[in-house]
Order: C-alpha cells, then structure tokens, then sequence
C-alpha cells in the first residue's frame, strides 16, 4: 500500500515537471515571434516567417561557395594546366578617361576597365541552370589570376571607394572574368619639333610580369573590338584614333613575351595657342614698324617704342619656354617667336642706323658752314636728341647732274677719241661709297624703304611658316 502510494506522488511530480517545462519553452517561442515581428514590422512593413529568416544565411554561403569551388583542394600558386601549353588569356579593354596629358612630363593619365578573360577547370562546379557566380575582392586573393601590368607605367592604382573596384565571375565549366577599374600613369615619348601644330602618338602597353609566351598567350578577346571607349573630349586635344594591336617584347633573362598596345592619336588643337602666343607676336612685330611712320627727330617716342616692344617679346618667349620641357631640338613655335623678335629688333637696328645718318649729314652741314658757327649743336639736341628745322637749314638733296647733254654750250669738252657712237646712251653706275654717301645725305629714305621692305618680308615669313606645319 505504501509503495503505490510513492509511486502515485512520483508520476505526479514527474507531470509537473513536464508542464512547466512544456510552458517556458512556448513562452520562448512567443517572445522571439513577438520579437521577430515587431523587427519585420519596423523594417519592412510586414511580418517575415522565421523558417525563412534561418534560410537566409550570409555567414554560411561564403563557406559554400568555396566548398563548391574547392579552393582548398588545389594549390593556386601554379597556373592552369601547368606543364602544358600556355594558357589563353584574353584582354578586353574600356577607356573611361584620360585624365591629363602633361607636356613637361612626358606622360598622360587614364582611367580604364580591364577585363581578363580565361579557363580554369580547378573552379569548375556543378549547376542546374548553368548559372554563374559572381564575387568580390576577397575571394581573388585566394585564386589564381593573370599578373598583367602596364609596360612603362609611373604610377598606377585599383579604386577602393567604397570597396575595392574588383570583379569575379565564375562560370559552371571553369571559365573565368575577373575585372578591375584601374588609373594608370604612363610614359608617353612625345616630339615637339612642331609644336603647337604637332600630332602625337601615344600607347598603354600590357604584359605578364612573370610568365613569358611558354606559359601564358595574352591576345585581345575579340580583336578591333576589344577595345572600346567612351565619349572622350580633352582641353587641347583632339583624339583622332584608338586602335588595339599586339606584339612581342624580348628580354635577355628571360625570353620573349607577349605585349598587347592600346594606340591612340592626339592632335593639338592650336586655337588657344593662336589667342595665348600667335596673335600677341604678330601684334608686336606690327606695333615695331608704326615708328618707320613717327618723325626721325623724334627720338623718345621712337625709342620707347623700339624698347617696349622688344621687351615683350622676351616675355611672350619666356612665357612659352616656362611651359614646355627643356628638349635639345628646335621647336616650329621657336622658330616663328624668334623670327619675330628678330624683325623687332631690327626695327630698333633700323632707328639707329636713321639716327646716325641724320647726325652724319647735320655733322657735314656744321663744316661746310651752312649752319652759322654760333648755332649750339648741344643746345639744340638738349630736349629730344637731335637738331631742329627751325635751328638748321636744311638744303633738299642736288639731282644728278645727266651724263649727256643735248646742248654742247653747256656739256664739257670731250676728247673725240672716247665720244660715244651715235644712237647710245651711257649711265655710269655709282659706288658703294657713293651710295653710302647718298643714304648719308637722304636718312628720310631708310625709313621709306622700311615701310614697304619689313611688311613684306614677313608676310613672306608667314606664308612659308604656315605652309610647311599647317
């Protein structure tokens, strides 16, 4: 009787157990849907079911993914069929940007997507829908990738903002393409022996750093067409050709490989060069010759204007010189600057040689007494630098007296044995020290003569110019 009484208490303890325990863990589950819920409600209007809440595992599904890849089965050091024939891997190349072109440096600065394509079985896996798997940076870092880089680059760089710009897609039958957006700085060999109306030729060369043409083929994936830009517009050049091409570099350690071009073509635009170097020469070249038109005896104003316009010139030149890189050859902007500085200096060279002129013949006036001997030549020439008309008399120059005569009153005796032959007419032709002594006599006839002789040359100067670099 005792014992069916323990026994009794025993089953009665145990079923209070299981209720209670039965009731704390339906409380749980309460409190995590009311939980559950009041999140869903806040974050996207409306209840998510729980079952679907644990499907949805981001912490797993990089653990599968890899497992699916086995990436941990191979050893991703050695390339693709190692031992084999060299693996195909092919570039596709999209120009974003050219960032600057730089003169100084040599250089010029672009933004482009570079895609590679190629073939790894190790990462083949098995799908129903033959669909592929895309992945970001931290998976490329444990696979194997082609190590392109960029042949004669100064600086270069993978944007991060806000993850770095790398992309994998991996396809069911191991095909893979990995892109990244990348800015480069690259050398650029430029001549300048015609600028500012040069065109220059400038590439992006591509090559495997480590595996020569034994182990790795770089080609372009769909050859023209590989490689594609967008509307490109630059400040003061215009691109006339991108093309691709492909070669083959050697290098005496180790052996030859394959090298792909991206070829563009710039052409200056000389628009701004006309406004900013053009333009202003031709102006002070003009601005020298208004002195052939000021009065010889004028001397300040031809003067300061010979000097101002000299001294632009060297600034215009300094100014070109400042902007362009130091080359040991001379450029067609040179060459038309410098002729132009040299017809205004000659302009200054031409006022000198008047004024002395004028200075010679007063000088002679002095001695033959046709100025009194109380005219103060220091005087005269105190306020502008030389003689006055109204201080100085100033005789026109003598014609030439003709060689022959109709009347024979007036012509000297000739001696019979050197008379002319009837029907001729001699004209003694005259010295270089006459004709020294008849520009010395008549300065006024430097400055005619320049009028016509400075105008005309350099429109002559001119033409040839345009016409050799245009």
């Amino acid at each position: 009787m005792r014992a069916d009484v323990l026994t009794c208490i025993a089953l009665a303890a145990a079923s209070l157990v299981v209720m209670v325990a039965c009731s704390r863990s339906s409380g749980r589950r309460k409190n995590k849907e009311v939980f559950l819920g009041e999140n869903s409600k806040f974050k996207f209007g409306g209840r998510i079911d729980y079952k679907l809440k644990r499907q949805d595992s981001t912490k797993t599904l990089l653990i599968k993914s890899e497992q699916l890849l086995r990436i941990e089965e191979h050893d991703f050091a050695m390339r693709p069929g190692f031992g084999g024939s060299a693996i195909p891997v092919g570039i596709d190349v999209q120009v974003e940007s050219i960032d600057s072109i730089s003169e100084v440096n040599m250089d010029f600065t672009m933004t482009l997507y570079l895609r590679h394509y190629w073939k790894d079985e190790r990462l083949s896996f098995p799908s129903r829908n033959n669909q592929s798997r895309t992945f970001d940076s931290r998976l490329v870092k444990k696979i194997w990738v082609p190590d392109v880089f960029f042949v004669h680059s100064k600086r270069s760089f993978i944007h991060d903002t806000t993850m770095e710009n790398i992309m994998l897609r991996v396809y069911p039958d191991g095909n893979i393409l990995y892109s990244v957006r990348v800015t480069v700085t690259a050398l650029c060999s430029m001549d300048f022996s015609s600028f500012p109306l040069d065109t220059q030729n400038c590439s992006l060369e591509l090559e495997s750093y480590a595996y020569n043409e034994n182990d790795l083929m770089l080609y372009w994936k769909n050859g023209n067409d590989s490689l594609r830009t967008d509307e490109i517009v630059l400040s003061q050049f215009f691109i006339e050709h991108f093309h691709a091409s492909s070669g083959l570099a050697f290098y005496s350690s180790t052996g030859w490989y394959n090298r792909l071009f991206i070829n563009f073509i710039l052409r200056r635009h000389i628009f701004f060069f006309m406004l900013q170097t053009y333009f202003p020469t031709m102006l002070m070249v003009v601005l020298s010759w208004v002195s052939f038109w000021i009065d010889r005896r004028a001397v300040p104003a031809r003067v300061s204007l010979g000097i101002t316009t000299v001294l632009t010139m060297s600034t215009i030149i300094t100014g070109v010189s400042s902007s362009m890189p130091q080359v040991s050859y001379v450029k067609a902007v040179d060459i038309y600057l410098w002729t132009s500085f040299l017809f205004v200096f000659l302009s200054v060279i031409e006022y000198a040689a008047v004024n002395y002129c004028t200075t010679l013949e007063e000088m002679r006036k002095i001695k033959r007494g046709k100025i009194p001997s109380t005219y103060n030549a220091s005087q005269a020439m105190a306020f502008d630098g030389c003689f006055h008309d109204n201080d100085i008399e100033l005789t026109p120059f003598p014609r030439m007296a003709p060689t022959l005569t109709s009347d024979p009153l007036t012509s000297p005796p000739q001696s019979p044995d050197i008379r002319p032959m009837e029907g001729t007419r001699l004209r003694r032709q005259r010295s270089v020290r006459e004709n020294v002594d008849l520009l010395v006599s008549n300065s006024y006839m430097i400055d005619s003569y320049s009028r016509l002789a400075f105008p005309l040359s350099y429109l002559l100067f001119n033409i040839i110019y345009w016409s050799l670099y245009s």
